[in-house]
């Protein structure tokens, strides 16, 4: 690594820390103020919802600090005339800002895969604290298909994993041949465990003297293989979020159950691939900063950058909750937009920096 590359990342780290703790303190702190009232009396759940919704919070400030944070770097390089001296020594263009490409792309590396794990529920969670839910989960009067399947759960625990009064019809041909009515069901080793089930089994031809309805009891079964009550509970909330893993394991799961998974796709994408929107916008950020500090307005350099990068944010944020609602198709609201923005992005900087290097 360069001494200049080293320069440049030390000064880009620090604005950009400046930047992504300033804005988490100020939409966490906003947030707090406006609930504080609505938490528990509990310390250690206050706390709790202050880490929740930072982290919460982290989705939406990280990526914007990297373009505020270079925004800030290029407009103090540029009054004290230090991009002028990186020119005049040789360093092209290019040079100066794929260092900051690349940092920023290991950050959002980073956060994508934060996105895999738990804290992905993050507001999930800091709304049950709010709610004074946090210690109890449960959703009531679900009714789903799964393969050739019908199932009832009249009270899910998903992070119990754990379900009340369960009903499983069984289906052939739009004919219900089996049912199993059980009041307990615990989900373990990828496959629902049934407790003291009364199985009811209808004949398949229907005979006046020889066809009887046939009822068997069971003290332990198991069932419904890979159906997980995560999963389970994030497709019945339509306003759930879902982590990287479950948004995949549902979409194997009901890829072949002829439900709509616009929500869950649109989830998906929205959190592997539209934080990656920031990377244009740190070239175009560079592609129109002034070298001249004498004629640099900063004020309308500073506050036009700072409006186009909230305008990108917004419409990419509108067009998720677009598939979010099943109102257009998660593949071209996100994925096709956000292709075409790096086209326009890439034709934008093209044209602007024709005759650098």
């Amino acid at each position: 690594m360069s001494l200049l590359t080293q320069y440049l990342l030390t000064k880009y780290i620090k604005n950009f820390i400046i930047v992504l703790i300033s804005l988490e303190l100020f939409f966490v702190g906003i947030d707090l103020l406006q609930n504080f009232k609505e938490l528990p009396n509990s310390a250690n759940l206050q706390l709790l919802y202050i880490l929740y919704n930072s982290f919460f919070t982290l989705t939406l400030t990280l990526p914007l600090s990297l373009v505020f944070g270079w925004i800030v770097t290029l407009v103090i390089f540029i009054k004290t005339n230090e991009y002028v001296a990186f020119l005049s020594l040789g360093a092209s263009k290019r040079k100066l800002y794929k260092p900051i490409l690349y940092i920023s792309s290991i950050l959002l590396l980073i956060l994508v895969s934060m996105q895999a794990t738990p804290l992905a529920y993050s507001y999930e969670q800091k709304s049950k604290i709010k709610d004074g839910e946090y210690f109890t989960s449960s959703k009531e009067n679900i009714f789903l298909k799964y393969n050739d399947v019908f199932v009832y759960f009249k009270k899910l625990y998903p992070l119990e994993k754990f379900a009340e009064d369960i009903h499983i019809y069984k289906l052939s041909k739009d004919d219900i041949i089996e049912t199993i009515i059980a009041k307990k069901a615990y989900f373990q080793n990828n496959r629902w465990y049934v407790v003291d089930a009364k199985i009811l089994k209808k004949p398949m031809k229907m005979q006046w003297k020889e066809s009887k309805l046939e009822i068997v009891h069971e003290k332990f079964l198991h069932t419904l293989e890979g159906f997980k009550p995560k999963i389970l509970d994030n497709v019945y909330e339509s306003k759930s979020n879902f982590s990287i893993i479950d948004a995949i394991s549902a979409l194997v799961l009901l890829n072949n159950q002829e439900v709509n998974t616009d929500k869950i796709r649109a989830a998906l994408y929205y959190e592997m691939f539209i934080p990656f929107f920031v990377l244009p916008l740190i070239m175009l950020v560079f592609a129109y900063a002034s070298l001249n500090s004498r004629f640099f307005n900063v004020g309308k350099y500073t506050s036009l950058t700072i409006f186009g990068t909230l305008i990108v944010w917004g419409v990419f944020f509108m067009l998720f909750k677009l598939s979010n609602g099943g109102v257009v198709k998660p593949e071209i609201s996100l994925l096709l937009t956000l292709f075409l923005w790096y086209v326009f992005a890439f034709f934008l900087y093209k044209n602007r920096t024709r005759n650098y290097a």
